[in-house]
């Protein structure tokens, strides 16, 4: 995919949370959280441990005019909580479709705030895409049922390799028609 300039990313409201575009500052809580074992073994892009320099050139990426994936902070400090509650980003693929990845810092599992992030995104739907995909590790339920609780369908398994744990891993591919 070719590609092109792309306009102002939206900061995505919520009653709990903002979704906003990444800054400079949130460099420190994003390289803490995805220093966390646990976090990283269930993504496919955070080596553990993490190396010097990489949030850094990450963050870079992310406020980068021309991209091809739009990162999103889930920020709590409008209700008292956290700058940086975790991550959610949708990469723009072909046929009007993205994909949307995310995952949520430690002291925030189990609160409902992936759904809530991921609920938002898909009700937003910046890039005014007709459907939007995700992948999860197949030992992830807690990711799986995040998905399917925003409405997306199972669609098949798959595999992907994860840096963090240096293999392939079984995953569970879901859609979702918008």
């Amino acid at each position: 995919m070719e590609m092109g300039k792309i306009v102002a990313q939206p900061v995505i409201e919520t009653d709990r949370f903002d979704l906003r575009p990444l800054r400079k500052s949130d460099q420190g809580l994003i390289e803490h959280y995805a220093s966390d074992k646990r976090v990283a073994r269930m993504t496919t892009s955070i080596p553990h441990p993490v190396p010097p320099g990489m949030t850094e050139d990450f963050v870079t990426r992310a406020m980068k005019d021309v991209r091809d994936e739009d990162v999103w902070v889930m920020d709590g400090t409008k209700t008292g909580g956290s700058e940086v509650m975790g991550l959610i980003s949708l990469e723009r693929m072909d046929r009007n479709q993205c994909e949307v990845g995310y995952w949520v810092a430690p002291p925030d599992w189990n609160t409902g705030l992936a759904s809530d992030a991921v609920q938002a995104l898909v009700n937003a739907n910046p890039f005014e895409n007709a459907t939007m995909f995700a992948s999860v590790f197949q030992d992830n339920l807690a990711s799986a049922k995040v998905l399917t609780h925003c409405g997306f369908e199972y669609l098949g398994d798959a595999e992907s390799y994860s840096v963090a744990r240096d293999a392939n891993v079984p995953t569970w591919t879901y859609l979702r028609k918008l």
